[in-house]
């Protein structure tokens, strides 16, 4: 039988954004400042401080490395492969959070995440997943990508970047008029050669 094993907790955060320019939703990181994989690129990580809480250490882990300010943050899911990481067992625990994109990360769409240290890589893409589960149903996480209005255009992309494939237009309008706090504005926005399109607001916006 296995005796007790000291162990470590880590949080490793998947720092989101919406690049209305190249409409993709991206994912912050930032090249580690010391070893292991020292200058190799990272999501945003620390470890738990005694008496912490995850959302707290949260936002830590971004500000010290990325240089962003989180608006919305969440917990995803826990990585405890014994090797993940080679100074020792260290548990990590994933958050997602979005940001104002700002800082000195180094953004990329979720299809396009480059190789990445520790098990980051494997964190993203398990991780995401579950973050489209959050998309359209959980407000704090949705309204923080979406920002207080967006076009019906800025909603596809979101789902896009998220799900990897182009959602049917028809049954995305028929969710977002499921969306609790979620409705038409009496404001249009302009789209190619001059057409109105329709813009989505939250009614009560807290970010």
């Amino acid at each position: 039988m296995n005796g007790p094993v000291s162990s470590k907790v880590s949080v490793d955060v998947l720092s989101l954004r919406y690049n209305s320019a190249s409409r993709h939703v991206e994912v912050g990181v930032a090249p580690r400042a010391s070893e292991p994989y020292i200058n190799q690129l990272a999501l945003p990580g620390v470890v738990l401080w005694e008496g912490e809480r995850l959302a707290d250490a949260a936002e830590r882990a971004v500000a010290a490395k990325l240089g962003c300010e989180l608006r919305a943050h969440g917990q995803l899911t826990v990585f405890d492969e014994p090797t993940r990481d080679p100074r020792g067992f260290t548990l990590s625990i994933a958050m997602w959070g979005v940001g104002d994109g700002e800082g000195h990360a180094q953004w990329f769409p979720l299809d396009e995440v480059p190789q990445l240290a520790f098990d980051h890589n494997r964190i993203v893409a398990e991780c995401r997943p579950l973050l489209v589960e959050r998309l359209w149903r959980n407000i704090p996480f949705t309204q923080a990508l979406t920002g207080p209005a967006f076009p019906v255009s800025a909603a596809v992309a979101i789902t896009r970047s998220l799900t990897g494939s182009s959602p049917d237009r028809g049954n995305l309008n028929r969710r977002l008029a499921s969306v609790k706090g979620l409705g038409v504005s009496h404001k249009k926005v302009v789209l190619g050669r001059g057409r109105p399109g329709t813009l989505w607001e939250w009614r009560n916006p807290s970010l």
